[in-house]
């Protein structure tokens, strides 16, 4: 395990085969942490450095009080980065993740060279929807809403086939601090990101699970026409977290995007 002060916080990272000339950056989302990569990131072994970190208020990263603002995570981000001498990254983000993505992208554009924003939007959910799950969790925890987000999370077929698994992914989502949950739930009520995003000049990849029921198809389809230099493709047999249901096939779009589009 690494840690390390970056704008003010204690994150907890991975960083991967340093020396390799091309770097991936994973961003994790809500209520997850860097493990939900480590499917994806076994195909890429050897070939790329990989650089993955838990969100702030995540995992083993610091969960300072809430709210927290975009600005916040993309300053962890950034900080990340710069400590490690990494620019000209492939970012790949997850849900807020992707919404931090899209936000570095736009405010410090030499740290990514290309995006891979995974069933995430400029903008997400509603103030009221924001503002009922924060008061949930403050007043009954994690636990109370956990079924809720697992059946957003993962497919019904997921989720009969593998037990273990999906009550392992429940683990994560309650362990998360609370604190951290609430403090990321402000930043995707907070943010809107529809002007920036709308002025990326990255290649882009936008990608979602055929079932995702947090970020439909037709909303990451949005955010695809919304980038002047996008690609749309879906995952099927996967809801939110196709990382984690179809690993495969996930990498295996994001390897044939940063071939293509690599030496563009």
């Amino acid at each position: 395990m690494a840690f390390g002060l970056f704008n003010h916080q204690v994150l907890h990272f991975r960083d991967e085969n340093p020396g390799k000339a091309r770097t991936f950056v994973f961003v994790n989302s809500l209520g997850t942490d860097l493990r939900i990569w480590d499917d994806v990131v076994a195909d890429y072994a050897g070939e790329f450095r990989i650089l993955r970190y838990d969100l702030r208020g995540h995992g083993l990263s610091d969960a300072p009080p809430a709210p927290y603002s975009i600005g916040d995570h993309v300053g962890d981000l950034a900080a990340l980065l710069d400590a490690h001498e990494i620019s000209g990254a492939i970012i790949v983000g997850l849900s807020v993740g992707g919404m931090v993505a899209q936000a570095l992208a736009a405010e410090r554009p030499e740290l990514a060279r290309l995006l891979v924003l995974c069933d995430t939007a400029h903008k997400i959910g509603t103030p009221d929807m924001w503002n009922a799950r924060m008061d949930a969790v403050r007043t009954n925890g994690l636990a109370s809403i956990a079924e809720g987000v697992l059946e957003r999370w993962l497919s019904i077929e997921f989720r009969h086939a593998h037990p273990a698994d999906t009550a392992g992914y429940r683990n994560m989502l309650i362990r998360t601090p609370a604190e951290g949950y609430i403090g990321t739930c402000a930043t995707l009520r907070d943010t809107d990101l529809t002007s920036t995003t709308a002025q990326l000049t990255q290649p882009t990849l936008c990608m979602v699970g055929e079932e995702d029921g947090a970020t439909p198809p037709a909303l990451v389809e949005s955010l695809s026409v919304l980038i002047p230099n996008a690609a749309y493709k879906t995952i099927p047999n996967a809801g939110h977290l196709p990382c984690i249901e179809q690993p495969k096939s996930l990498s295996l779009r994001i390897e044939s995007f940063v071939r293509r589009n690599w030496s563009a």
